[in-house]
């Protein structure tokens, strides 16, 4: 099944193809980018100023009726649903969209001091993780899997990079 990435209002071009090579690795095979027109003004919420992250969703699914395979956006913009304050990702289960936010993935959001390896690294495990999600593959216990639930960056940092033995049965089968 094709794996395809949408940048939506996504600025970090290294870290856009560092990904895609990462994820080719990953999976095996060529991921595709594609372009959506998501209409981010009608997720905005004025009150939270942030994102509403299933508008993203709702939106690419109006788009892609046509693929056959996951599609993946990724964006700068901060993102939330109603009962949290905010998310990374969220992920259709089973399904065929997600998306994942770097806006809190960057160090600077914390420390005010830029690294981009440490960027790429918890953007690559967001990214596994939603697409995780759209395999079908529910949150792991495993703190070494990086199904594991992360609410925090610090939960991200200390979590695995790569799916467990469990979850990567499941995922890629041989």
């Amino acid at each position: 099944m094709d794996i395809f990435i949408a940048p939506v209002v996504f600025s970090n071009r290294e870290l856009f193809d560092t990904l895609i090579k990462n994820l080719e690795s990953v999976f095996h095979k060529p991921i595709k980018q594609l372009t959506l027109d998501i209409d981010i003004h009608k997720l905005y919420s004025v009150d939270r100023r942030q994102y509403y992250s299933t508008g993203f969703l709702e939106q690419a699914i109006e788009q892609t009726s046509y693929i056959n395979g996951k599609v993946l956006m990724i964006t700068d913009l901060d993102i939330y649903v109603p009962v949290l304050t905010f998310l990374f990702g969220e992920a259709q289960l089973d399904g065929k969209h997600s998306v994942v936010s770097v806006c809190r993935l960057h160090e600077e959001f914390y420390s005010g001091t830029s690294d981009f390896n440490l960027l790429f690294e918890r953007t690559v495990k967001e990214v596994l993780h939603e697409i995780g999600h759209n395999f079908g593959l529910i949150h792991c216990l495993d703190w070494d899997c990086v199904m594991h639930s992360s609410n925090s960056v610090e939960e991200v940092d200390i979590k695995g990079s790569e799916y467990c033995k469990k979850c990567r049965s499941i995922l890629l089968p041989k």
